[in-house]
């Protein structure tokens, strides 16, 4: 009973994320474990839609390496939730169902006239798609999931012991600080300038961000403490994740990150749809506060780096039919990139002095004092996961081409099981979501809140910070 009370579902995520990660990293020993993990390719035709995740298993079938994905996966969560008193064979059952639910919806979410992106069309045959990448699959398992959740009440009480959104977001971001550590070296290695802007611009972007909305939502929406803070960090840092790591910051019930991470994946879609093309259309003179602007204002990582890459080729196209000058791609992207990157590095410093900001004003007796040790209990144990592997990969990846060239391979698997555990976190999050019960918690307010707010002032507020760390820099001429 002890082992069950020291271990939380938190403190398991951070286990998990990290052995996955250790998996990767063996990489560095000669060993690729993770690369006959399933690769989802874009796709035009069903033959290719699945591959292995790495060179290394190339003969290895698209089929077969779903299958070896399914049963990893499946292992190594009943194992972990043995250790929280879940019943096994139960879970497995139900894990079974979401699973391939969530895959399905992840796999729709890759076609071609979906996910293709501008400057991928030619490759497909296709002269039109909406351009969403393969994250579109996200949206389509939260609408999978709110459908079954609300509609199928039913099925999702049989299918309740597989519903952890909030283990699976956090094995996914522990994952995610080994990615964005290998391509924080990448960026250093292309332009140290645009590091330092993008650093400056996200410091001076969010620290306002996070104080008007607060402001907001508890001054005109009066929201409690409790959910102003999560929505705060989740219109203004980086959505799903700020979310949760502020909700385990503050400890505030789970249905709170979890309907702000819902809203933020929402209008995440219909930022993606719109940006890009205001940018080409007002920002084709300026490509470099273009990228930073999508970078600042499209919440989530995948949605704001696909959103640089739209208006990366939108605006090269448009600079050359007007100007007959060609800018070398990918400028534009790695501008988004990079202020993508140090806001999710944000991620942990800000986690950390919500805690102590929560247990030195908001949550302290009357004349006790603030332990640190509360803060550190406080303290998301998977925001720390986050931090080692970014800063593992970040020092390993900085000693020299071919390191960098190992730490690629490392997150080639990972990234699978990144993206895998991603698509399982919006389907539960739907399933979960009962409308009539969130619309009882002020799921209008909050959306209200969220529009108000990006619409109203951090869009614009990105656009001008852009422009000023930006203005006048230009993508090299191919």
């Amino acid at each position: 009973m002890a082992e069950k009370r020291w271990l939380t579902e938190d403190k398991l995520a951070l286990i998990m994320g990290l052995f996955l990660f250790l998996l990767g990293t063996l990489n560095y020993l000669g060993l690729d474990v993770l690369g006959w993990s399933v690769k989802t390719n874009v796709w035009t035709s069903m033959e290719k839609i699945l591959s292995p995740a790495t060179g290394t298993y190339k003969s290895l079938n698209g089929v077969l390496s779903l299958i070896f994905t399914y049963v990893f996966i499946t292992a190594f969560l009943a194992i972990g939730v043995k250790f929280l008193g879940a019943d096994v064979p139960k879970f497995i059952r139900s894990f079974t169902v979401v699973f391939f639910i969530s895959y399905v919806c992840w796999v729709v979410g890759h076609y071609a006239w979906i996910a293709a992106t501008p400057d991928t069309r030619a490759k497909f045959h296709l002269t039109w798609s909406l351009g969403l990448t393969g994250e579109a699959g996200f949206i389509l398992a939260l609408i999978a999931g709110i459908i079954v959740g609300n509609f199928m009440p039913g099925i999702s009480e049989k299918l309740k012991e597989a519903l952890r959104p909030e283990m699976y977001i956090k094995i996914a971001i522990v994952i995610m600080g080994a990615e964005l550590g290998v391509k924080s070296v990448d960026a250093l290695g292309l332009a140290s300038s645009v590091i330092f802007r993008g650093l400056c611009a996200i410091v001076e972007a969010y620290l306002i961000y996070w104080a008007l909305v607060y402001f907001i939502a508890r001054k005109y929406f009066k929201f409690s403490r409790e959910w102003a803070a999560p929505l705060a960090s989740g219109i203004s840092i980086c959505g799903v994740s700020a979310a949760i790591a502020t909700g385990g910051a503050i400890r505030s019930r789970p249905v709170v990150p979890i309907m702000v991470s819902s809203l933020v994946v929402v209008f995440t879609c219909i930022e993606m749809l719109i940006l890009p093309f205001v940018a080409q259309w007002g920002l084709s003179g300026e490509p470099m506060v273009a990228g930073a602007w999508m970078g600042l204002a499209v919440k989530s990582d995948g949605g704001a780096i696909a959103s640089g890459a739209i208006a990366d080729a939108l605006i090269r196209a448009k600079v050359l039919a007007d100007t007959g000058i060609q800018y070398q791609p990918g400028w534009i992207t790695m501008a988004a990139t990079t202020i993508k990157i140090f806001i999710d590095v944000f991620i942990g410093i800000w986690a950390f002095v919500l805690a102590m900001v929560w247990c030195t004003f908001m949550e302290c007796a009357p004349g006790s004092r603030m332990k640190f040790s509360e803060v550190l209990d406080r303290f998301p144990r998977f925001v720390l996961g986050y931090v080692i592997t970014f800063l593992v990969m970040l020092i390993l990846c900085a000693n020299g081409p071919e390191l960098i060239k190992l730490g690629k391979a490392t997150i080639a698997g990972t990234g699978i099981f990144r993206g895998i555990f991603f698509v399982l976190t919006f389907f539960t999050i739907g399933m979960v979501s009962n409308f009539k019960k969130l619309w009882a918690e002020g799921i209008g307010k909050l959306a209200a809140v969220y529009i108000v707010c990006l619409f109203g002032f951090i869009i614009w507020i990105g656009l001008f910070i852009s422009w000023l760390f930006f203005h006048g820099v230009k993508p090299p001429i191919a």
